[in-house]
């Protein structure tokens, strides 16, 4: 997929990855900001919007720490779900179709 991404992105990724995996929940804004040593909440909400617009992170509108960090070099997983929509039912077809929006896949 190529996606470029920063130093900061990279650090924020890597918070996130780093506090969810420890914590069961993903971090608040406030939390980044203070893990990673930023200097506003503003910051954090940049760095967050940029990860979301290259689909590197997807965040509930509304909900408390409701960021997940997507699969974002998933080259082999989109060649997969191609070669098995290539041969498969309808039903599951549909499926297929379904766990890929869900994991962020472009499979176009």
């Amino acid at each position: 997929m190529g996606i470029k991404l920063t130093k900061k992105q990279l650090a924020v990724l890597n918070f996130l990855e780093d506090f969810t995996e420890e914590n069961g929940y993903s971090p608040s804004y406030r939390e980044i900001m203070s893990g990673l040593g930023l200097s506003s909440v503003s910051a954090v909400a940049e760095h967050i919007d940029n990860l979301v617009s290259k689909g590197v992170l997807r965040k509930v509108p509304g909900a408390a720490r409701s960021l997940e960090i997507l699969d974002y070099k998933h080259e082999e997983t989109v060649g997969l779900f191609k070669a098995k929509l290539m041969d498969c039912s309808e039903s599951e077809r549909e499926i297929l179709l379904k766990a890929a929006d869900v994991l962020g896949l472009d499979l176009e």
